[in-house]
């Protein structure tokens, strides 16, 4: 698939995703680059490891977060897409599931809109992202925990999220899944996600995976935020196994040498 004029092999290829939270209050790295100079440095050092696409969040979503305006959440981003658009050869993506935010990321340069609700929370939203006609991510989510048939009743959710993109216009070769690790979803929902990443990917459709330092890694491992790296390294490498073809990290050089590696392993047939 094509992100920003850049061509992402995603049948044969795993790529990194860095995310730039310019946010005061995200769960594992808030108030950190939220300033304008400490984003461009951090976007940098993500690109120098080796990210792929940077991926810039202006609201937390953390269990239990509070929802921001639309002009704060676009005050945040949109100054802060451009100054990457302009300094860095990379596509840059928009995590936002506002209609209103994407659209002024899109016209500040970005290439991607990664919404966390799939295009089910805001009407606009799947219009804006045909209209513009780039890459999306469509994160499965849900208001509450309740499911009677956990992974069949996730691939019904997604499939209604590919039927609005359908109807919108957005073309099959735009769209991303995500299986939403973290959101409406108990800790060993989580795991089987992971497990069974092979059934999102059945659907046919390149798959992101967002397994960095997530509360479910730290319970797997009795870890605070802070000490999560080899869980999050772990749950990355067995969704690359499973077909996820971009993960969204935090720790960009550390996951890179692991999936690295993997991908030599699984290349070696002799």
């Amino acid at each position: 698939m094509t992100i920003g004029g850049r061509w992402f092999d995603t049948k044969n290829r795993c790529y990194i995703v860095g995310i730039l939270n310019v946010t005061p209050d995200s769960f594992s790295d808030g108030g950190k680059w939220n300033a304008y100079d400490n984003a461009m440095y951090h976007a940098g050092e993500m690109i120098s490891d080796g990210a792929d696409i940077i991926d810039v969040g202006g609201e937390s979503t953390r269990p239990g977060y509070t929802e921001v305006s639309v002009y704060e959440e676009i005050d945040r981003t949109a100054p802060v897409i451009e100054a990457l658009r302009n300094r860095f050869d990379i596509p840059v993506s928009i995590d936002t599931c506002k209609s209103a935010v994407a659209r002024a990321a899109l016209d500040a340069g970005a290439e991607m809109v990664n919404d966390i609700r799939a295009l089910k929370k805001d009407a606009d939203m799947s219009g804006v992202i045909a209209q513009a006609g780039v890459a999306c991510c469509l994160m499965h989510n849900r208001d509450s925990i309740n499911y009677s048939d956990f992974m069949p009743d996730l691939i019904s959710d997604l499939r209604g999220s590919l039927e609005i993109a359908e109807r919108a216009g957005i073309t099959a070769d735009k769209i991303i899944l995500d299986p939403g690790l973290g959101f409406a979803k108990t800790f060993e929902m989580n795991l089987v996600a992971i497990n069974r990443l092979d059934m999102v990917a059945g659907l046919g459709y390149p798959v992101m995976l967002g397994a960095s330092r997530k509360s479910f890694v730290g319970t797997a491992l009795g870890a605070p935020v802070t000490d999560r790296l080899e869980g999050s390294l772990a749950a990355a490498v067995i969704g690359m196994i499973r077909g996820c073809s971009f993960l969204r990290v935090h720790d960009v050089r550390e996951t890179r040498q692991a999936v690295t590696m993997a991908e030599a392993i699984l290349r070696c047939e002799t």
